[in-house]
Order: structure tokens, then C-alpha cells, then sequence
């Protein structure tokens, strides 16, 4: 039996030779990018392209200095360490094959509670042209109901009292900027990699609020050297099992502490607005456009929304993974009709896009068993995703009195899933920023229904909405009284009315 090898810089040659690996020299790779949050998605997406532009075209002035924020990061901080930035990226196709690279982009790395100075002094450098980020859908500090920055946020007030020892993003970016404004290094770009509408926009939002208090001066030199241009990022990337590390070590024979397994699927659509310049990465697939916003609008409410109905809908009926609730007939019946009849009349004019091609895409994807996308995931931290991924289509569908009776039933397996048990019995975590209060609402609608659409910062005044609050509630009293199956195959029958 032949031992693995341990991935780092000096093992390089040693692996064997199905498993791709940087011929770039790394020593030679200049750091132009700052990236805060390190996660999975990052090293499948914005890494993956830059290594690929590394790779085919011999541009290296776009090397990554990842950065982690939170205690949390101090695991992956300390696993690049060992590993010398590199990672194996396991590509599994719908066939089963696989492939399986080493990624070689990320050429820093900074863990910012050991040293705040030392990661504010980075992101001012005059080499650093952009400032990434994936800080999730809940990282921007904006109340949903709102749309308002959260200064009562303890970590927000902490920030403004102690700036030079900052806790999140904005209390970074702020003393970064400044100290780019006082030394004439000019400014970079902030670019946001989070699965938001309009996520540049959102970026520069929080960032301006929190500027205006915490320092005034630098609002307008941020207005006029900043740029925050809008992106839509996709690549199916779950969390990493035990049995992804166990399998590349068997399969490839590399022993990487915290490798990255996604799908082939892959597109960036960012708009071509760079304060300091970009890498060419048109060069290796990223599309450039002038409006995103077409493409935003079909990627979250058709993707990132089926997510949210296969997970709902999985996480009733006892299913562990996407892949299973996609590929049971009921279910996925539902799903195409969802984006069939609710969301494709919301999306307007998409260009050249095939939406009919994209729809059967997203099946497929979704049904890649071997993926094993974890429905906990997908579920977790639902009160920043359900606001931006399901209801934009219901407010657009009610604009134009359009269908909105799937998406209610969502809402309504929503409200049944905070009861915290699936139909076998199985308890499960309500892992969200919102906890309490979906616990409690979901537990009070069992004697008052209602109570569930009156959370205001999830909903905001559809509880006013008498169509879809009759629509939500015929769906919550059908589901506390039969199976999710027996429900969806009544919608999809069109015999629930």
C-alpha cells in the first residue's frame, strides 16, 4: 500500500502525477488581493480562478493574502500555515469521476486577532488593488427590515471605541482606508463575493454607515477612490466531510487537513468597475458586463431559492442532502414548477440567456449525489437568506398579482421547521442569528398562526398582505395536519386550494 503525502510547498513533486499542482513559481507571485473569509467557496471560486490565471496565462501579480477575522478562522489560519497556503481542490463530476488539484493562489495568510496592526498595514498597502470579501449574507451588519445599519450591534460599538483593535470587517476596512487616505496611497477596490442583490452596493452601504460615525473624514475620499462593484458568484460547495479528506488520502494518496470538494459548475459575473486595477481574469471565465443585476436576480431567486425549497421541504421529510430531496420526484416537481410559474415571469428581460437551459441545469446540479450538499447547511442562518433569496419573487409576483402559492408554502414548511423535528421524530439545532425569536414565533403559531409572518425585520409589512397571508396560512394548516409529501403532491396535483 502506498503512504500519502503530506501537501506542502516541498512535496509538491512528490505527488503523484494525476494530481495537478502549481508549475507557477510561487516565490515569484506578488500580492495584489486581500481576501477576508477564508471559507470553502472562496478556495472553490475566487482562489480557483486566480490560480487558473497563475496557471495558463503566467500572471502572477494577483497572489491572495487571505485574512480571518473570527476566533473560528484560527483552524484554517493554522492548516494553510502548515500547508503553505495550498489545498487540494477535488472537483466531482455528475458522472461520478473526479479530479483533483492543488491550489496555489492563496500565498499569505494573516489571522487578524493575533495581530490587528499587522492585517490593517496590509490592507493599506499600496499593492493591494482589491479588498475580497465572503462574509455571508448575515455579515453586513443591515437589518433586513430596515435596511439600516445595526449600531446597537455589541461588536459595532466595541469597534468605534477601540479602532485600532477592531473586531469586524467595517472597523477593518475603516483604519485600512484611512490610513491609505493620510499616506496618498490611493484607493482599491472592495469586492464583494456574497450571494446578496446587489452586493456591492449592500458593501458600500454598511461601510458608509459605519464611516459616517466612526470616521467622518474619510466618507468622501472613500466616495470618490473606492469602488464596490456588483457581482454574482456560483459554484455548488459544501461543507468538507470526514470521508473528503479520508478519500483523497486513499484516492490520490494526498493528505490535505482541509481540502475543498465542489461541482464543475462555475461562473463570476462581476461589472468592470476597479478603482486600482484588476487581474485579467476574463482571461479564465469571468464575465465582465456592465449590469449584473439580470444575472443576480436569476442565480438567487432560482438557485440560491431552490436551495432554500429543497432544503425546507428535505428537512420536514427526514432527508440528509440536497441531492436526495432533488432527486425525489415530488419535490423536484415542485421546485420546477416554483421556478417555472413564480419566479421566471419576475426576472424580465435576461439577453441571450437561455432560462429554460439554465432551470434544467440547476436540476442536475442539485441531484449530483455526489456532492452530499448537507440540507443543515443549506437551512442554517435561514433569516438572512429567505429575505433575499424567496422574497423578492413574492413582493414581485404580488406587484403583478402573480402566483405566489409555492413560495407561501415554503414560508410555511419554514415556520414547521422551527419546531425543531422532522416527521420521523428526529430533533435537529435551529442554527440561526434569529434563534430565539423563530422558535417562539413557530411555537406561538400553533395557537395563532399568524404569528410567524409578524416577525418584521424577516417580513416586513407582508403580514399586511392579505393574499399571501391567506395563501401562508391554508399552507401552515395543511402542513400541521399531513406528511410534506402529501402536501407538495396536492399542489403539484393542483388539487389543494
Amino acid at each position: 500500500m502506498k503512504l500519502s503525502i503530506a501537501l506542502n510547498q516541498d512535496n509538491l513533486g512528490k505527488l503523484p502525477a494525476r494530481v495537478k499542482v502549481p508549475s507557477y513559481n510561487r516565490d515569484e507571485v506578488k500580492t495584489s488581493i486581500v481576501h477576508i473569509g477564508v471559507g470553502n467557496f472562496h478556495r472553490s471560486h475566487e482562489a480557483f480562478y486566480t490560480n487558473e490565471l497563475m496557471e495558463r496565462h503566467g500572471i502572477l501579480d494577483c497572489g491572495i493574502c487571505g485574512v480571518g477575522l473570527l476566533d473560528y478562522d484560527r483552524r484554517i489560519y493554522n492548516i494553510l500555515k502548515d500547508q503553505d497556503g495550498l489545498y487540494t481542490l477535488v472537483v466531482k463530476e455528475l458522472d461520478g469521476s473526479k479530479s483533483a488539484r492543488v491550489i496555489g493562489s492563496i500565498v499569505e495568510f494573516m489571522f487578524a486577532p493575533e495581530n490587528p496592526i499587522a492585517v490593517i498595514e496590509k490592507m493599506a498597502s499600496p499593492d493591494i488593488k482589491i479588498i475580497s470579501l465572503t462574509i455571508t449574507e448575515g455579515g453586513y451588519n443591515l437589518n433586513e427590515a430596515t435596511g439600516e445599519f445595526d449600531f446597537s450591534n455589541p461588536v459595532i460599538i466595541q469597534d468605534m471605541k477601540n479602532p485600532l483593535s477592531p473586531k469586524t470587517v467595517f472597523g477593518y476596512l475603516a483604519q485600512a482606508l484611512k490610513l491609505r487616505m493620510n499616506r496618498g496611497v490611493g484607493g482599491c477596490t472592495i469586492q464583494s463575493c456574497d450571494n446578496i442583490q446587489g452586493n456591492g452596493h449592500v458593501a458600500k452601504k454598511a461601510l458608509i454607515n459605519y464611516v459616517r460615525h466612526a470616521e467622518p473624514a474619510l466618507e468622501a475620499w472613500i466616495e470618490e477612490n473606492v469602488s464596490f462593484p456588483n457581482a454574482m458568484v456560483d459554484r455548488i460547495t459544501p461543507v468538507t466531510l470526514t470521508d473528503d479528506i479520508e478519500n483523497l488520502q486513499q484516492e490520490f494518496l494526498v493528505e490535505d487537513q482541509w481540502p475543498v470538494v465542489c461541482e464543475p459548475f462555475i461562473q463570476w459575473v462581476i461589472e468592470d468597475d476597479f478603482a486600482a486595477g484588476r487581474p485579467a481574469w476574463e482571461k479564465v471565465g469571468v464575465q465582465f458586463v456592465n449590469d449584473v443585476l439580470p444575472y443576480e436576480n436569476m442565480k438567487l431567486r432560482l438557485l440560491n431559492a431552490g436551495h432554500s425549497v429543497l432544503g425546507m421541504l428535505g428537512a420536514l421529510h427526514g432527508y440528509k442532502t440536497i441531492d436526495e430531496a432533488a432527486s425525489d420526484p415530488d419535490f423536484s416537481n415542485f421546485l420546477k414548477d416554483f421556478m417555472d410559474k413564480e419566479v421566471s415571469p419576475t426576472l424580465g428581460d435576461l439577453g441571450g440567456i437561455n432560462l429554460d437551459d439554465y432551470k434544467k441545469s440547476l436540476v442536475a446540479r442539485f441531484q449530483n449525489v455526489h456532492i452530499k450538499d448537507m440540507i443543515a447547511r443549506i437551512c442554517l442562518e435561514s433569516s438572512a437568506k429567505i429575505p433575499i433569496f424567496l422574497l423578492p419573487t413574492v413582493k414581485s409576483q404580488l406587484k403583478q398579482e402573480g402566483n405566489i402559492s409555492r413560495a407561501a408554502f415554503i414560508v410555511a414548511a419554514w415556520c414547521k421547521y422551527n419546531d425543531g423535528i422532522d416527521e420521523n421524530g428526529n430533533t435537529y439545532p435551529i442554527e440561526d442569528a434569529m434563534s430565539n425569536e423563530l422558535i417562539r414565533a413557530a411555537a406561538l403559531s400553533h395557537q395563532l398562526p399568524i404569528r410567524f409572518l409578524e416577525i418584521k425585520s424577516i417580513f416586513g409589512d407582508l403580514v399586511n398582505n392579505e393574499a399571501f397571508v391567506q395563501a401562508f396560512l391554508r399552507s401552515l394548516s395543511l402542513l400541521r395536519s399531513h406528511k410534506v409529501k402529501e402536501c407538495v403532491k396536492q399542489i403539484n396535483e393542483g388539487t389543494f386550494k
